[in-house]
């Protein structure tokens, strides 16, 4: 059986969790996020904690268990530290600047990019080539990096491009004569 579903989330002081029907809504410091329940799991808010266990011994109920814990602790843990992703654009004349509620973008088309910042994500450009996306919801955060991302994925051959921090880039070697 799974080890992580079987420890319970705990809810640290000044966040409140609160499971009415088929929602459960976690308040923090940083906002308000709400998860709609599976069926296949019964949840329990209790002081401090939050416990996650299936309903049944289904193979499908227990498939559900850990990933659902875990999209708990994600609740929990957006509404007190939030979630930070970082992006690197590697290019000569490549770069980003963000300019009121749209990230412009500048990767080699014959047009800038104008990525328009959606509603409970906040983007900070420090410096041209590097990008900083944070929000509270781990879900939205890695959506509006990967769509960033498309715009001009990283290239082995020269690395050109925009890539996660930390992310390796499988380089090839260039043609020989």
């Amino acid at each position: 059986m799974s080890r992580i579903g079987k420890r319970p989330v705990s809810v640290p002081a000044g966040v409140t969790a609160s499971l009415e029907g088929k929602t459960l809504s976690v308040k923090g410091p940083k906002g308000t996020l709400t998860m709609s329940l599976a069926d296949e799991v019964t949840y329990a808010v209790e002081e401090g904690h939050i416990s996650v266990q299936p309903v049944n011994d289904s193979k499908r109920s227990r498939s559900f268990w850990g990933m659902q814990r875990t999209m708990v602790q994600n609740l929990i843990v957006g509404v007190t530290e939030g979630y930070t992703k970082t992006l690197q654009i590697t290019g000569v004349g490549y770069r980003a600047n963000v300019q009121g509620q749209n990230l412009k973008l500048q990767l080699g088309y014959s047009h800038d990019v104008d990525f328009a910042i959606p509603e409970g994500i906040t983007i900070a450009t420090p410096d041209q080539t590097t990008v900083h996306i944070s929000g509270i919801d781990k879900q939205k955060v890695g959506q509006v990096a990967a769509e960033i991302r498309r715009w001009r994925k990283p290239e082995p051959y020269k690395g050109k491009g925009i890539k996660y921090a930390g992310e390796y880039i499988f380089r090839k070697e260039g043609k020989k004569k």
